[in-house]
């Protein structure tokens, strides 16, 4: 019997691509709020909470949301987020 060991990658990302950190933005007056649900158990509740408090404080909040959590993000959806939105908070939650 063969004791080796494989472990499968579920990215398929033979090399990953290393990316920066884009710089924080310098205030968030102004800035245009990304909701993202990923389509987790109760993401969608910390996203409402967070997006009335946003809101009292006279942020514009737009919600978008993924069919499910194991798939990435179309790129359309990726577009459309980054063309309307200067901050993006995902949720991820159980």
């Amino acid at each position: 019997m063969n004791d080796e060991i494989i472990l499968l990658d579920p990215s398929a990302e033979r090399s990953p691509v290393v990316r920066p950190r884009r710089a924080r933005p310098a205030s968030i007056a102004g800035a245009r709020f990304g909701l993202l649900d990923i389509n987790k158990a109760r993401g969608d509740v910390f996203l409402q909470r967070l997006e009335e408090l946003l809101r009292e404080r006279g942020h514009a909040v737009k919600r978008y949301a993924k069919s499910r959590f194991s798939i990435l993000a179309p790129t359309e959806l990726k577009q459309k987020i980054a063309a309307e939105c200067d901050i993006v908070v995902e949720a991820l939650a159980d």
